[in-house]
């Protein structure tokens, strides 16, 4: 237990969020709380994770965490281990939440994406089919963001590009999707800014400059590639390119990098498989599996390029 570590998680308390202020103290070993001395507040060092209020030893639910994020279906882990269905699934369903808020503090700040491919999988389900749209930075190989829906259209395009344009900044950047035209018209409905005046009424939009979009469309014969189309759909193609070996260095314009976090997926999160019986029930459930696989991906794999932040401590992060 290190107090240096830990903020005060009370709203109301004026040091909340504040790590190595010295307000943080010792007030229980034996049962791991800890106790601010600006708001005379004790809470649990668990407080805000997936293992708060929790009667399971934490070594048991962080086995149980990385079964599940490592592609063991729920299934197998009840049979294991002898709990109920339920509690595994509001595990799950716990770590896919405080996944989510560690996706939301880290990863949701502007920075520089130099190229972002976005992609859907197509998720079979006992209810019928969802899809599950993702974003990436292509290096350093950064899950941005993830939505589901039960139709692919226009609204889940648009969800997961608002995403993305947390994490960017103005800069010069480039698009790389499949043949799906409802991409073009939400980056470029999405990725703009209002114009203050002194006039009234609605503000004028200007859209970010330098904003490059290409297409890769493949053609299939007997479920085998047999062509690829290359597009530009916005943007010069000495700026395409440009971004293009800026970011990924030699080779050709792909969404080559999209796809590997899509198998990625597919082999780490069992609902997700083509051919199987662990499939999801409820799309909720799915998007909670879905933090948690990419919060393992993004912060406990060799590739992870950002660090978590002082005292935050994420069952993601415990489960791998």
């Amino acid at each position: 237990m290190d107090p240096a570590t830990i903020f005060c998680p009370n709203l109301a308390c004026p040091a909340r969020g504040q790590v190595g202020q010295g307000n943080i103290g010792v007030h229980s070993r034996q049962y791991r709380r800890f106790i601010c001395t600006q708001c005379r507040t004790t809470f649990a060092a668990t407080k805000g994770t997936a293992f708060y209020r929790l009667r399971t030893p934490v070594e048991t639910v962080t086995l149980v965490l990385t079964l599940l994020a490592h592609g063991c279906p729920l299934q197998a882990i009840v049979v294991a281990f002898g709990f109920d269905e339920r509690t595994v699934a509001a595990w799950e369903g716990r770590a896919g939440r405080q996944g989510h808020a560690v996706q939301a503090h880290l990863v949701e700040e502007p920075r520089d994406l130099g190229q972002v491919q976005a992609d859907e999988i197509r998720v079979k389900t006992q209810g019928g089919i969802v899809w599950m749209a993702l974003a990436m930075i292509v290096r350093p190989r950064l899950w941005l963001a993830g939505e589901v829906s039960a139709q692919r259209d226009m609204a889940l395009i648009q969800r997961r590009i608002e995403r993305v344009r947390r994490c960017a900044l103005p800069r010069p950047l480039l698009f790389c999707t499949d043949g799906l035209c409802s991409y073009v018209r939400a980056m470029r409905e999405t990725l703009r800014d209002s114009v203050r005046t002194s006039a009234h009424g609605r503000p004028r939009l200007r859209p970010w400059r330098n904003i490059c979009i290409a297409q890769v469309v493949k053609h299939y014969a007997q479920r085998r590639v047999v062509d690829v189309e290359r597009r530009i759909v916005d943007g010069t193609p000495a700026r395409v390119e440009t971004l293009r070996r800026r970011s990924q260095g030699g080779g050709v314009m792909n969404t080559a990098d999209i796809e590997r976090l899509n198998a990625t997926f597919r082999e780490r999160l069992a609902s997700l498989t083509r051919r199987g019986r662990a499939l999801a029930r409820r799309p909720l459930m799915l998007r909670h599996g879905m933090y948690l696989i990419g919060t393992v991906d993004n912060f406990c794999t060799p590739h992870a390029s950002l660090a978590p932040a002082a005292g935050k401590t994420t069952p993601a992060m415990a489960a791998a």
